[in-house]
């Protein structure tokens, strides 16, 4: 399944769902844990060993996301695509998930209205919209049990997927702890405490609950200044064992108008689509700079010439935003709770999780 952000590259760029980019770019010097529990004493470093190592033969559980990330709404609402994807960065979203093994797994992602779900079933993926009464099948090639597994669009992450991101590398930029033992979803859970070091960072902590059995992550809450986490994404109930085989066996509701859906087949790309990749890729490092280093990084990139002006939605979020200038120029800036963001009227896109004053330094230079 297609997502929207790869059918509209501009919202790629507009929609932070980088919010998190300098917590993605950002990380992580270990100290000991010092408190007493009902869990063994374990020391960060070892705690995040077995957090990459650990693997489950299943589990199920409801996960519950929510968001206050200070973004403005895109215009058209929940109902399009960029409505879709903008609501998760704002308030409060459930999904159902199911998984055994590598072949199997289920995905309900529910609103206000309807339900979207993917299911996975070695060979077989099925997506289900209840509002439309569609659903699409695709049956994979032999060999291939990767292509079009990606969660429906308004999709929340698992607390897996934004630990993940958030431990994906580890400089000294951050001071770890272990605190006391906290329970999520009824699990007893290691407390991972991740403070940034830079206190020019918007992001000023990252605490991961780490379930003291399996190691598998049960909540992510990212903080701003505020008391309330801006990102919360958490199991609020979850059960480790194989799920019931039903849960992977899709049958259409009645009424369902079913498309089947081919996978196109892959082709190694000649000598010239090799040229013309070497040369975006090429071009897109060449438009690319990041000034700063961990919590404080920040990325400036040129985008395309018609990504702010080619696209009326695109231009309706932005002119939400507040007029801002330098000695960079002119654009207009987002100010999120953890994330912001200046897109110049030439072109070119400065985020990091830092003050609009540290991103016009970056676009001045």
């Amino acid at each position: 399944m297609r997502s929207h952000t790869a059918a509209r590259p501009a919202l790629r760029w507009l929609v932070p769902l980088v919010v998190l980019l300098a917590v993605l770019a950002s990380f992580l010097v270990v100290t000991s844990a010092n408190a007493k529990s009902p869990l063994p004493a374990i020391s960060a470093q070892d705690l995040l060993v077995k957090v990459a190592d650990a693997k489950v033969d299943g589990l199920s559980g409801t996960v519950v996301q929510n968001a206050d990330l200070g973004i403005p709404a895109i215009p058209g609402g929940s109902g399009s695509a960029a409505g879709q994807l903008t609501s998760l960065l704002s308030g409060s979203h459930t999904m159902r998930v199911w998984t055994d093994g590598a072949e199997k797994a289920r995905l309900a992602v529910n609103d206000e209205y309807a339900e979207t779900d993917v299911v996975t079933n070695g060979s077989d993926v099925w997506t289900y919209d209840s509002r439309a009464k569609t659903a699409t099948h695709t049956a994979l090639p032999d060999g291939d049990r990767t292509a079009d597994r990606q969660a429906p669009a308004g999709a929340p992450q698992t607390p897996q997927q934004a630990a993940s991101e958030v431990l994906a590398k580890l400089t000294p930029t951050t001071d770890v702890r272990v605190d006391p033992d906290v329970t999520v979803a009824g699990q007893a859970a290691y407390d991972l405490v991740l403070t940034p070091k830079d206190a020019g960072s918007l992001v000023k902590q990252v605490r991961v609950a780490v379930d003291g059995a399996n190691f598998v992550p049960l909540r992510v809450q990212v903080f701003g200044s505020a008391d309330k986490p801006a990102l919360d994404v958490a199991y609020t109930d979850i059960a480790f064992g194989q799920p019931d085989a039903r849960m992977f066996a899709f049958n259409p509701p009645e009424g369902t108008k079913v498309t089947e859906k081919a996978v196109p087949e892959r082709q190694e790309p000649t000598a010239t689509q090799k040229k013309e990749l070497e040369a975006r890729k090429a071009q897109a490092e060449k438009d690319t700079t990041t000034v700063g280093t961990g919590w404080s990084t920040v990325v400036v990139t040129k985008l395309p010439s018609d990504a702010a002006t080619g696209n009326e939605t695109v231009k309706g979020f932005l002119n939400q935003l507040k007029p801002v200038s330098g000695s960079w120029g002119t654009g207009r800036e987002l100010d999120g709770t953890i994330v912001t963001a200046i897109l110049t009227d030439d072109g070119r896109l400065a985020v990091g999780a830092v003050s609009g004053d540290v991103l016009a330094e970056a676009l001045a230079r």
